[in-house]
């Protein structure tokens, strides 16, 4: 579900996305915003699954040597359910409804070859609706970023804002 944005909540993921560890004080330096409304905010966007900051880390650096992608194939109707189902394993990180030769892509992390068999050959068949199985080993990783942009983001500050951006920024802060 799409959650209406404005240009502060814009602002602030944007911020979050390249350090998610910045204080709501830090945050509100930057942008003139008050800290308590910086606070309220970003608590909004965590309930309402529109933000989640978590620490990501390199799978390939942290004893994870096996990722791969999956596509699967996918009984009619039956797609969202394997979605649903896949997304609680913990092998997986990354599942979505596609369309093309696949009706369902999977990124799985696993530590060692093993663990990948044992996913691929006893676990993923167990999976309700899944007709047929394409596996891609990735060899290299040259980019695993989870920070994307968020639409028009103000670039200037909203300390350095004229007068008549700050009055329509008082009243975005305001809500």
């Amino acid at each position: 579900m799409k959650t209406d944005l404005d240009d502060i909540d814009r602002r602030l993921i944007a911020i979050l996305q390249t350090d998610g560890r910045r204080s709501f004080k830090e945050i509100s330096e930057e942008t003139g915003i008050p800290a308590s409304s910086v606070r309220y905010r970003v608590q909004r966007l965590e309930e309402s699954g529109t933000l989640q900051i978590v620490g990501v880390a390199d799978p390939l650096r942290i004893g994870f040597d096996r990722l791969a992608l999956v596509g699967l194939k996918c009984e009619m109707g039956k797609a969202r359910l394997v979605c649903e189902e896949l997304s609680k394993l913990p092998e997986t990180s990354y599942v979505v409804l596609t369309t093309g030769p696949f009706d369902v892509m999977v990124e799985v992390v696993c530590r060692d070859v093993a663990h990948y068999t044992e996913f691929l050959h006893d676990r993923l068949p167990k999976q309700d609706g899944i007709i047929g199985a394409e596996t891609f080993f990735v060899l290299e990783a040259y980019k695993l970023a989870y920070g994307w942009g968020v639409g028009d983001t103000p670039a200037e500050p909203a300390a350095e804002a004229s007068d008549d951006k700050r009055g329509e920024l008082d009243e975005l802060t305001a809500q």
